[in-house]
């Protein structure tokens, strides 16, 4: 159960997909229970019974690992990640950066203790499917906590219509959030966006585990031609091997001229 805002006395980023994560300790729960129950010769048939045990127990290794490092990466390596991220983009410390999907608030926060006279601004819709607890007293508790309030506005909004002037931004973050959006028109909706309230010269830092060609077509097209990829290796290589190929994290980091 989530402590009340009050009582917390350190940040709160949350679970990411916390249905996807209760999941697969849910499976790998079950199948770990059909591999005891096999191996224990509780059922008369012995060749059944050891496909059961193998099969459980292979299963059971997949989805409780997968559920476990889901929690562990929410919980520590996200915040070691957000640093890496960040640090692609040089800070001078007066920038005017944009969290496209901040939650409750990493990157936002993040981009902000890095600032000296610049502002931090975030928007989401704040579906609670995609992160535990997100609403939007959530990030400013964590700036609060994190000692950053007074450089940090969040508002609700929809990345496919963000609520800003164009070339307003200096730097824009975005981290596991546009794939979201189920439909190829909508994610380029918001990825024509983001190209469009980044101010000329600025840079924007897309981090997420699907559709890498789509957006790097969509900046380009958009007036954003300078885009490079950068991925994490050990992280890349664990999700393709866990997913059969079908997730592979990936950063792009782009420019506009």
């Amino acid at each position: 159960m989530e402590k009340p805002a009050q009582a917390r006395s350190r940040p709160d980023y949350g679970i990411d997909a916390p249905g996807v994560v209760r999941n697969l300790f849910v499976a790998g729960s079950v199948a770990l229970l059909v591999s005891v129950i096999a191996y224990s010769g509780m059922l008369p048939w012995k060749e059944v019974a050891r496909a059961l045990v193998r099969m459980g127990a292979s299963m059971a290794v997949g989805f409780l690992g997968m559920g476990s490092y889901m929690f562990y990466s929410s919980k520590v390596s996200k915040l070691h990640e957000r640093e890496w991220l960040l640090d692609l983009i040089p800070w001078r410390g007066d920038e005017t950066v944009l969290d496209v999907g901040c939650g409750r608030g990493l990157m936002l926060i993040g981009a902000a203790k890095r600032l000296t006279t610049g502002t931090a601004a975030g928007i989401d819709i704040w579906q609670t499917e995609d992160l535990s607890g997100n609403h939007p007293d959530a990030p400013l508790e964590n700036a609060r906590l994190e000692g950053v309030a007074d450089r940090v506005t969040v508002s609700t909004a929809d990345m496919r219509q963000i609520p800003f002037p164009d070339g307003h931004f200096d730097v824009i973050v975005s981290n596991v959030a546009i794939h979201n959006l189920y439909q190829a028109s909508e994610r380029a909706a918001a990825v024509r966006e983001i190209a469009r309230v980044l101010k000329p010269g600025g840079a924007c830092v897309l981090a997420d585990v699907l559709h890498e060609a789509e957006y790097a077509s969509v900046l380009r097209t958009s007036g954003v031609t300078d885009v490079q990829r950068h991925d994490s290796s050990i992280t890349s290589l664990f999700f393709a091997m866990m997913t059969l190929g079908r997730v592979r994290p990936f950063v792009l980091v782009a420019r506009k001229p």
